[in-house]
């Protein structure tokens, strides 16, 4: 008999309800992760129970980071469940199901081939094997491809501050973000791919789906088919949203838990639980171990050449300005998973996703674009919300410095005598000391008498820096009148997180 699919608590129900409430819920976190709304909130928790940051923190690190632990309540439901994740909770994949809904155009009898197992479904597995093989080489770079990862970024850089423009003008200048519009377009790209191929993403490209579906194929609770009510319809087809062939032997490592096959059955053949008496056998996970064995070989091959990038943590970058707190540079890749929460907290927008500044190893890692904010001299959010550790949480003490103990240095600045006013064009200009937070200032005047062309004299207050007072956040750049390249700027040099990125080096 056909169960009710529109009871109020049918599976299919319940499942509609968590889907609609964890997105909900991601989007208020996202939301919530910003300098005026912070408020004790767990802003990086979809993160920290993310299986493949654990897992990648795991072997670039051999160590888990505080609250990464929490993706063993992930990890071990599936094994009990099975891919539960991809339809109950990640937000990006139920976004990529309800695009899926809106926009593929089909036939019904069409949804019978849509919705039917393909072997290039077999491209995520190979994804998680090289990401995991450059992940334990030392590469962090499951932010490329990580769901909550990309998700959040594309939230944060793009989604939200496009609403911004329209809106944000109303309370506060709308941020914005090197390279928004790419993120932007890529997010947007992979959901109309739904259009095309229901859950592309999931189906095809998604790492975490992948290592959940390994995962649940060890899983106790399954759809389960009874081979003597089965006609061999195919109307489970019609809503299957894993592409996980339950007409045959389903695929438990393709089956994300959506119940749909089991309400769509006219027969009542499909149900989710134990193995019954007249159930159908499973099919094994669907990837050629060659294949798994030739993306580790590439892997290896990849990682040198990802080190070879000028600025993967090899070389010292003037314009590679980290986030108070960060770690030494190599450390620093191996943790950061590119999710850009520390850039939604960040009440200045001076915290930008990098291009190719720190090398292709570093692309969409935070950097201080001190042009378009600065780092503001108290502030240490950025640390409380990194879900990694690669930006560590600081006290307002740490961040500034006592008698004993001294602030954390971001870079140096620099004067170009050759763009300032006082220096080159004998304009009075007090804007950089003015704004330098330090205490002492580590901008400071000297009164000389300069000689105009016309022979006249006045007094100018000439500007200087002392380099030993010098924090690095970059104000004095971003207040300069000289607006297009400013008179001052900050390079890296001098930072605290590294012992070799020095003007001199001391014994």
């Amino acid at each position: 008999m056909k169960p009710d699919s529109n009871g109020p608590f049918s599976l299919k129900t319940i499942r509609r309800v968590w889907s609609i409430f964890f997105v909900a819920l991601f989007l208020f976190l996202i939301w919530a992760a910003d300098f005026r709304h912070l408020k004790g909130y767990e802003t990086a928790l979809f993160l920290k129970t993310d299986p493949l940051v654990y897992l990648s923190g795991l072997l670039t690190g051999w160590t888990v980071y505080k609250g990464l632990a929490l993706a063993l309540l992930i990890i071990i439901p599936t094994l009990f469940l099975g891919r539960f994740f991809c339809s109950w909770i990640c937000p990006y994949g139920i976004m990529h199901h309800w695009a899926g809904k809106i926009l593929l155009k089909r036939r019904v009898s069409e949804y019978h081939e849509e919705n039917a197992y393909r072997p290039i479904y077999r491209m995520k597995y190979y994804i998680l094997t090289a990401l995991t093989a450059l992940s334990f080489f030392g590469a962090s770079q499951i932010g490329l491809f990580d769901p909550i990862t990309t998700v959040s970024r594309a939230f944060i850089i793009s989604v939200f501050p496009s609403f911004d423009q329209i809106a944000g003008a109303i309370y506060r200048k709308p941020p914005v973000y090197l390279g928004g519009a790419l993120i932007g377009f890529l997010f947007i790209g992979f959901i109309l791919a739904n259009r095309y191929v229901n859950r592309f993403w999931c189906r095809t490209l998604c790492p975490l789906g992948a290592l959940l579906g390994i995962i649940s194929s060890f899983s106790i609770m399954r759809i389960r088919r009874d081979v003597d009510k089965c006609n061999d319809c195919l109307t489970c087809l019609k809503g299957c949203q894993g592409a996980c062939d339950p007409h045959t032997e389903l695929r438990a490592s393709e089956c994300v838990v959506c119940m749909n096959c089991i309400y769509d059955c006219p027969e009542g053949a499909l149900t989710y639980g134990l193995p019954g008496a007249r159930s159908s056998a499973h099919k094994p996970l669907d990837a050629s171990r060659r294949r798994i064995l030739e993306t580790a070989l590439a892997s290896f091959v990849l990682y040198p050449i990802l080190k070879s990038s000028f600025g993967s943590g090899n070389a010292a970058i003037a314009s590679v300005i980290r986030p108070p707190g960060s770690l030494d540079e190599p450390d620093f890749l191996r943790r950061c998973i590119k999710c850009s929460m520390c850039m939604k907290v960040c009440p200045t927008n001076v915290l930008q996703p990098a291009l190719l500044e720190a090398g292709v190893e570093g692309l969409w890692t935070p950097i201080l674009v001190n042009k378009i904010g600065y780092c503001e001299h108290h502030c240490t959010l950025c640390g409380h919300v990194c879900p990694t550790g690669a930006i560590m949480p600081m006290t307002v003490k740490d961040r500034v410095g006592t008698p004993e103990k001294k602030a954390v240095k971001l870079g140096t600045a620099f004067y170009d005598r050759g763009r300032c006013l006082p220096w080159a064009m004998n304009v009075e200009c007090i804007v950089c000391e003015e704004v330098c937070p330090t205490s002492p200032k580590a901008i400071w005047f000297e009164t000389k008498e300069i000689k105009d062309r016309d022979g006249s004299v006045k007094k100018l207050k000439i500007p200087y820096l002392d380099p030993k007072l010098c924090i690095g956040c970059g104000v004095c750049e971003n207040k300069c009148p000289v607006r297009d390249t400013a008179a001052i700027r900050v390079t890296s040099v001098g930072e605290t997180r590294s012992t070799t990125n020095r003007m001199i080096l001391r014994k």
